[in-house]
């Protein structure tokens, strides 16, 4: 419970002073490129007072695309940590919409051009699949998480079919995910934060440009079966 309560306090600070200095660069970054690298940096700083390490192979097959869609499964919380900290590249978060209504962290996330999904209904939600998508033509890297929620038991859950709607049309490469190890740093449910190490792994690239939307099941096979493969 120490841990988890200083982790709660870094948090409370650091998400003050990220959003500070978000305010004072947003005006010269509205591409949301050095407020990315203050979410980083604020990523490490949890990972740190909670005594998490994140070990990462396969860098290699990020290559040089203009944009990608990784896809990570969700273990946990940390999930988020150990993604903002370990790849070396410009991506933004899809989200759902009600995360931009949170004070202060809504408006951070809307300065660093982060993505809403509104999911309140099948038209809304196909009309912001097609924002991303040409925000992602546009060469924007994004990460949307295919379970759509932390797995309870660590096992992989059902994909949800919106990230590969999104991912055929935007035509750019899926890069698939493994996360292993942050489920034991803070499960679903748990107030308590053990030290530990998460593991990512990071796999070849996917292609989806031949790709129509009734290959859509075939794609999230594939995806499945390499995070799967992965998957400890």
């Amino acid at each position: 419970m120490i841990r988890w309560a200083l982790l709660w306090i870094s948090i409370a600070i650091t998400t003050v002073g990220l959003s500070t200095l978000v305010f004072i660069t947003f005006p010269f970054d509205r591409n949301g490129n050095i407020i990315h690298h203050y979410a980083r940096w604020w990523a490490k700083i949890q990972l740190l007072v909670s005594g998490v390490r994140v070990k990462v192979r396969g860098l290699e097959h990020i290559g040089n695309e203009p944009s990608y869609i990784y896809m990570p499964n969700h273990q946990g919380s940390y999930d988020i940590f150990a993604l903002l900290s370990c790849l070396p590249v410009q991506f933004r978060w899809i989200a759902k919409k009600e995360l931009f209504a949170i004070p202060i962290l809504g408006w951070a996330m809307r300065a660093a051009n982060y993505i809403s999904i509104d999911r309140s209904g099948k038209r809304k939600t196909l009309e912001s699949i097609k924002r991303a998508a040409s925000k992602i033509r546009e060469g924007v890297s994004v990460v949307i998480f295919p379970e759509g929620t932390r797995s309870r038991d660590g096992s992989i859950q059902p994909f949800k079919r919106g990230g590969f709607t999104l991912a055929i049309q935007s035509g750019v490469p899926i890069i698939p995910i493994t996360i292993n190890g942050s489920r034991d740093v803070m499960p679903r449910g748990s107030m308590r934060v053990r030290p530990g190490e998460i593991q990512i792994t990071i796999d070849r690239s996917i292609e989806t440009a031949p790709l129509s939307l009734r290959d859509r099941n075939v794609l999230m096979e594939k995806v499945r079966q390499t995070v799967e493969r992965n998957l400890v």
